[in-house]
């Protein structure tokens, strides 16, 4: 027999946090729907899988693109009349002046995670981010070649950046400093002062500011939300930012990039993405046609959307803090949750506990350490997504699992 095929070794090692655990959930459905027990995938943020649907008139406007035949390809960059939304929203929400060469159209903020390590980084560079972090972070930084280090966020302030570990982590390899706000995994909402502190850092030390708003209105706690680039007057910022969320619409998968570049020194960097963004084509033109009509038009299911997740946020806080063994802090915006877990020896890591939670009770919680290995061991992420009732289903059936195996 012939030896395999190997892959290349920078993807060996490559894991999907979020979705590695919910294949193993589709094996095991077969045997819960034979037994009549329920799964609860409480893993991916996809508000279109629970109680919250894509605004009418975005479903119009994609059904109006369709019938005029919106099958061709795009400009690479992005659609023209979509640019110009863009540039509107965060010329106004920030107070910047960002021109149609300053965005880049991607199929989701996933892809455009990707252009910009790909064409930032160099094998041996070192980025910073939040500890916990989105996971495709960690990997596509890895697979440029570079190092994650992981800034420490404070679980018991409210998970708000450490400004004096974020400084001493800086090196001569430091390219950038990622900042996800609000954050996922843990729903928090970064305070005004703390930011800008990390402005000033970035500033001293001339390190470009990376900054994930992709649920910069999905706000309903105290803290109000504050667009990073309105903080920076004086030197470049790379956004990333998309419609996914916001706009109830993960499946269509549409994101972008922007740059904000006052001191005209990304010209290069935004090349070079703009040509991975012609490596690839263009993203879907329909989706781009559709999406270019989001700003517009009636903006009233946010606020619907906010009031549903506040409630969603009260009763997971509330009801994952009366179980024993567990204990975590209140999201205040996008829609999850990062509890810890006091797992007193009875399992060995954090991933064996969220595999056994699976086997025992089909609740789907990606384990804490695939956000961090540092700052995300012995957590777990849900999502506050499901109706209460249904989260109250779910985490009684948690409840019940953590009584009987810490018992013994």
């Amino acid at each position: 027999m012939q030896n395999p095929i190997q892959p290349s070794t920078r993807t060996r090692n490559l894991e999907s946090t979020l979705r590695d655990l919910a294949a193993q959930a589709i094996e095991l459905k077969p045997k819960f729907e034979r037994e009549g027990k329920k799964m609860y995938f409480f893993n991916l943020g996809d508000p279109n899988k629970f109680d919250f649907d894509t605004p009418q008139y975005m479903k119009d406007a994609m059904i109006k693109c369709l019938k005029e035949g919106c099958g061709y390809y795009s400009n690479s960059q992005g659609d023209p009349e979509l640019i110009e939304a863009i540039i509107g929203y965060e010329n106004k929400k920030n107070d910047i002046n960002l021109t149609n060469k300053d965005v880049v159209i991607t199929q989701g903020i996933s892809e455009g995670i990707h252009f910009l390590f790909e064409a930032l980084c160099e094998p041996g560079d070192e980025i910073l981010l939040p500890g916990p972090s989105y996971p495709p972070y960690i990997q596509h930084i890895q697979l440029s070649g570079a190092k994650p280090v992981p800034y420490r966020t404070e679980e018991k302030d409210e998970w708000n950046p450490d400004v004096d570990d974020l400084r001493e982590k800086i090196t001569d390899k430091t390219r950038a400093i990622v900042i996800i706000n609000p954050n996922n995994p843990t729903g928090a909402v970064y305070e005004r002062h703390i930011l800008q502190e990390m402005v000033d850092i970035a500033l001293e030390n001339d390190i470009l500011l990376v900054s994930d708003e992709i649920y910069d209105r999905m706000v309903f706690g105290k803290t109000e939300h504050v667009g990073l680039s309105s903080l920076v007057k004086d030197a470049p910022v790379v956004g990333l930012n998309g419609f996914s969320k916001i706009y109830l619409v993960p499946g269509w998968r549409c994101g972008y990039i922007f740059f904000y570049d006052p001191t005209e020194r990304l010209e290069k960097l935004k090349y070079a993405i703009i040509q991975l963004a012609r490596q690839r084509l263009c993203a879907c033109t329909p989706i781009m046609k559709a999406c270019a009509v989001a700003f517009s038009g009636p903006q009233d299911h946010i606020e619907e959307t906010n009031k549903k997740l506040k409630k969603r946020a009260e009763f997971a806080h509330k009801r994952l803090n009366e179980i024993d063994g567990i204990e975590t802090q209140k999201p205040e915006g996008a829609f999850y949750i990062f509890p810890k877990v006091d797992l007193r020896g009875r399992w060995k890591t954090d991933k064996e506990f969220s595999v056994d939670v699976l086997e025992n009770t089909g609740l789907v919680l990606p384990h804490g350490s695939g956000f961090c290995p540092i700052y995300g061991k012995n957590h777990f992420r849900s999502v506050i997504l499901p109706p209460v009732d249904i989260m109250d289903e779910a985490f009684s059936k948690l409840e019940e699992f953590m009584k009987k195996k810490l018992s013994h």
